[in-house]
């Protein structure tokens, strides 16, 4: 098992590397009369190679991504829309990855590639430091903070899994299988969003109620997309690639939105705190 672990991360990080660039998307969202409607987007990291991986920090203006080099090292940036300045939050010789904000605003949590194979969670002070480790004994690929106390992982293995991590105790509760990298607290409830693949057609959005960790069906995703982000209404959001979508949960049905300027090969998806911008990753 852990040779497969080491093959799935050495076959990751070489696809990553190998794979064709990406940027990052910068538009403005509002909401008219029950429509959407979307400002033209803004590149935010306009340069040749793999930048990805967005997510907002809470309240202030910075969007926080991983960025490749020509060495392939992937360090954490941030970049600053209303200065349009980027920053390098890391420069060390492992890779970062999935920069997460967590919940005390304190630090910027992420996955920590080693060299040696290993796969850890670590966290970074938000305005600079020393890491720590978190997690250094389970493979983790994705993550997101359930609260200061708790994550919800995404770990590598056959087949993907995920679990349920308390900080305190470094006990994991395997919850579901066969799982998408996507993963969210969904706004206004005490639940949070995954994506399991049940069959190779067959992909749906669940909810975790983080009260009786119970699993429940939302949405069927659009057809072979795991990527996925939340408005502040409630309001689930997706891509086929080429547009937009929202899901109407009344009729059971995504809904297109208009795009003035389209965006071709849009995979991750990140929505602002407020609602009113997202980070569409799409292929350079």
């Amino acid at each position: 098992m852990r040779l497969l672990i080491i093959s799935l991360l050495a076959s990751a990080t070489v696809a990553a590397y190998a794979q064709s660039g990406t940027d990052i998307f910068l538009v403005d969202v509002k909401k008219q009369k029950g429509e959407f409607v979307l400002g033209p987007p803004r590149n935010c990291t306009q340069r040749p190679g793999y930048d990805n991986q967005p997510s907002f920090h809470p309240q202030r203006p910075w969007i926080y991504y991983s960025s490749f080099d020509a060495q392939g090292r992937a360090d954490i940036k941030r970049y600053d829309w209303k200065k349009k300045v980027t920053v390098s939050v890391t420069q060390t010789t492992e890779r970062e990855y999935s920069p997460t904000v967590t919940p005390d605003g304190k630090f910027l949590s992420c996955i920590v590639q080693r060299d040696n194979g290993a796969q850890d969670l670590g966290k970074y002070p938000i305005d600079g430091g020393q890491p720590t480790v978190i997690i250094d004994h389970l493979t983790v690929g994705y993550h997101t903070w359930i609260n200061e106390g708790a994550l919800l992982l995404f770990v590598l293995g056959e087949p993907m899994t995920l679990r349920w991590y308390d900080v305190a105790t470094r006990k994991d509760t395997v919850l579901a299988a066969s799982i998408g990298r996507s993963l969210h607290k969904i706004p206004g409830q005490a639940a949070m969003s995954f994506v399991q693949k049940e069959t190779a057609q067959h992909w749906v959005v669940k909810q975790l109620d983080i009260t009786t960790r119970q699993v429940s069906d939302y949405a069927e995703t659009l057809p072979g997309r795991e990527d996925i982000a939340w408005l502040p209404d409630g309001t689930l959001l997706s891509s086929d690639g080429d547009q937009l979508f929202w899901y109407d949960a009344v009729a059971a049905q995504w809904r297109p939105i208009a795009t003035p300027t389209p965006l071709k090969g849009i995979t991750r998806l990140a929505a602002s705190a407020d609602g009113k911008k997202l980070a569409v990753v799409v292929a350079e």
